[in-house]
């Protein structure tokens, strides 16, 4: 009877997983998803569009394939690029590739990855310090050699606010952050900052960035 109650016991956990990550819009099998790109005055300067294919839950993790384009603000597409989504017991894991720019997130067969994941916990509270994270790419633009560090760190929920958008209203955390990006090119380094903040609904996903470079925010989930 204890074998059966212990199966019993690790199915129910493992469907309740299922449950706590299915509703973020990353992990909904052939959801389009839209993000429109806005500049430093507000302007519409482009937009990403993500497709979610092959999703599925082994071992306790689910997973989906992102597949992403994106596009100037002439709707002239300018580079597509593919990545991961993970989510374990409500905590969504966001692969930092889709946070390069369009140069970087070129699908290449020379580049080497060291994956680096964002998390964003289902259950937060306003003074939560979320877990750092880093992600590196080494890579070659023209036969010259580049190496990409991405860090962000800091990551601290500071305020709750509804955020409307085209695509809806949602009840999000403000989470703010510290971020470095290091291109190395021919041993050369060009740090740069990319400190911002994210609007980021539990069971969900992000709905909004900002930087002092712009932001972005979902305008279309269909």
């Amino acid at each position: 009877m204890k074998p059966l109650l212990l199966c019993l016991f690790v199915l129910s956990a493992l469907a309740l997983n299922a449950q706590n990550c299915e509703s973020y819009y990353f992990l909904q099998n052939n959801k389009t998803v839209e993000m429109t790109i806005y500049g430093k005055k507000g302007e519409v300067s482009g937009k990403q569009v993500y497709k979610v294919s092959d999703v599925k839950t082994s071992a306790g993790i689910t997973t989906a394939s992102i597949n992403s384009e994106m596009f100037d603000k002439k709707n002239k597409s300018i580079a597509t690029s593919s990545s991961a989504i993970k989510c374990k017991g409500g905590m969504l894991m966001v692969d930092m590739k889709m946070m390069m720019g369009p140069q970087q997130q070129q699908t290449t067969t020379k580049a080497s990855i060291e994956e680096g994941f964002l998390e964003y916990p289902n259950k937060i509270a306003i003074g939560d310090q979320l877990q750092d994270a880093v992600f590196n790419m080494d890579l070659e633009t023209s036969g010259i050699p580049q190496k990409i560090k991405l860090t962000m760190t800091e990551r601290k929920v500071v305020a709750k606010e509804s955020v409307t958008t085209t695509a809806g209203t949602w009840e999000c955390y403000k989470i703010s952050y510290k971020g470095k990006i290091v291109i190395n090119t021919a041993g050369i380094n060009m740090p740069m900052n990319t400190d911002g903040s994210e609007w980021y609904a539990p069971g969900f996903g992000v709905v909004k960035t900002e930087t002092k470079n712009g932001g972005t925010a979902i305008t279309s989930v269909k």
